[in-house]
């Protein structure tokens, strides 16, 4: 094991001055100095959620963790979840505090993706979502403009969302629900705004599932419900210059980039507040209306699943 460079709330932290990864030149240190930084904007974002992460190693490519792994500290609090999709339960972490967070970052976790619902309640999501994700390349404008139909498609359905960038090339809208819809009807209302935003403007944004589809539109991504996960505010993201997902308010959205926000100017612009928790509004009931389109609307992976098939299908004849 090697010798701690410093320990901070009884966590032993390692190798503080070696290079993160090989996508920037940023540090150990300057993750562990950031997570820090910040933790009392990003632990009430994670606290009670069962966490998925992404880590990076010296020499491997960087990796997702649900499953905390044996050598994990007895201290840091679990949440036993079954996963239909490999039928086997996952051990999530739930990183509530300040000490787990720096086990965490002592772990290179980079990014901080927690489910849409809390432990208490691991069926009822607390937020509405609609991940705005444009095509390859320099699309970020072309997803704050999707957002703004998204504002758009909300404002008319009675709702309103705080927004922040991915940290990626996106753009994400929260929108916090009261505790009375299910999970399947937070998906449906959602199913249903996306529509409603892409019909706004079908030249800019589309819910085509299947990225071929898309003709270099924006994809009003839908699918960020039920047992999903998504970039926290305030979470490091993977990519150079290691950029956050960061707050926005609509009015500054169309004056930002992602660039603006990353792990080394973070910190200054935050400086004693809160934005995320500022912008968020107060939890919202969902129009019935809504609910009943979305429920006429299928769910794009099972369309784009049997899709597919059905062109696989469609190849293997004609060959």
């Amino acid at each position: 094991m090697s010798e701690a460079d410093e320990t901070r709330d009884g966590v032993a932290l390692t190798n503080l001055d070696q290079p993160l990864s090989d996508r920037d030149d940023a540090t150990k240190r300057d993750l562990v100095d950031y997570l820090d930084a910040v933790r009392d904007r990003l632990l009430p974002q994670l606290r009670g959620r069962p966490l998925s992460v992404i880590r990076v190693r010296p020499g491997q490519p960087p990796f997702m963790q649900k499953n905390l792994p044996r050598y994990t500290p007895d201290w840091v609090r679990r949440a036993p979840v079954w996963a239909e999709a490999s039928h086997r339960e996952i051990s999530y972490a739930l990183c509530d505090d300040r000490r787990t967070l720096l086990w965490f970052a002592n772990q290179r976790a980079v990014e901080y993706h927690p489910t849409l619902a809390t432990v208490a309640d691991l069926h009822r999501p607390t937020h509405l979502i609609l991940d705005l994700d444009p095509p390859d390349g320099d699309g970020f404008r072309a997803a704050v403009d999707a957002a703004l139909l998204v504002r758009q498609a909300l404002a008319d359905a009675g709702l309103t969302g705080a927004v922040k960038t991915s940290g990626a090339k996106g753009v994400h809208v929260f929108v916090p629900v009261t505790d009375e819809p299910t999970a399947e009807e937070l998906a449906a209302a959602t199913r249903a705004l996306a529509v409603r935003a892409e019909r706004l403007d079908p030249a800019l944004a589309t819910t085509a599932y299947i990225k071929e589809d898309r003709g270099g539109r924006v994809f009003v991504d839908a699918t960020r419900a039920g047992g999903a996960t998504v970039a926290a505010a305030y979470s490091p993201r993977l990519r150079p210059g290691m950029p956050v997902s960061f707050p926005v308010d609509w009015a500054d959205l169309t004056e930002v980039t992602p660039a603006d926000f990353t792990i080394r100017t973070a910190p200054a612009l935050l400086a004693d507040g809160d934005p995320w928790a500022a912008l968020m509004p107060a939890p919202q009931s969902l129009p019935a209306d809504l609910v009943a389109e979305g429920r006429t609307i299928p769910v794009a992976r099972v369309q784009a699943m049997h899709e597919g098939k059905r062109r696989a299908r469609a190849r293997r004849e004609a060959g």
